[in-house]
């Protein structure tokens, strides 16, 4: 597995291994020992999947806050999608910068986001699946967002976005106020 750091302080881009014949391949997307020792110390709760059947398909920015906030491990399980986050951590020096990367099934990337983080993306390709695991459960109360367009992230869209109505109406990150205080930065 490699790991690689990104400038968000705790953001990394996990790449597995895969081992591959004329059946097709093998990857281990996760290991808690392995990744225990790497430093990444995280006990999942919880997998999601999504589909969505449409290019240009925007989920997002969503968070879950405290006491519910969720770590999460994203892949793109078929297709390809621009994952982005969002540094939520008010005691952060990154505080407000967001990070994309290209996630696809043909390069195998994951991201490990940190409790703390808001979390979108775009399809790139239509019918795109992601799965995710999480470090705590959904709760209703817990659920936030803010709106895709409000924290200056270049996105790769061809005209609008289809959006939901949570997604269109969510607040702008400049009336956002964090549920992340500083000890979600260390």
């Amino acid at each position: 597995m490699q790991i690689e750091d990104t400038p968000l302080g705790g953001l990394k881009i996990l790449t597995p291994a895969r081992f591959g014949d004329d059946r097709g391949f093998f990857s281990e997307s996760w290991n808690a020992k392995r990744m225990k020792e790497a430093g990444l110390d995280y006990e999942f709760v919880q997998d999601n999947h999504s589909l969505s059947d449409k290019r240009g398909t925007l989920r997002g920015l969503h968070y879950q806050s405290p006491p519910n906030a969720q770590a999460k491990l994203v892949r793109c399980s078929r297709g390809r999608l621009w994952d982005v986050v969002v540094d939520a951590r008010t005691g952060s020096p990154t505080y407000g910068q967001w990070f994309g990367l290209e996630l696809s099934f043909e390069n195998g990337k994951q991201l490990m986001i940190p409790a703390g983080f808001l979390h979108g993306f775009v399809t790139l390709t239509d019918d795109v699946e992601i799965t995710y695991k999480c470090t705590d459960f959904y709760a209703s109360a817990s659920d936030g967002a803010v709106r895709w367009d409000s924290c200056g992230i270049d996105w790769p869209l061809e005209g609008d976005p289809i959006l939901s109505g949570k997604d269109a109406d969510a607040q702008p990150f400049a009336a956002f106020t964090s549920p992340f205080g500083p000890e979600a930065a260390s």
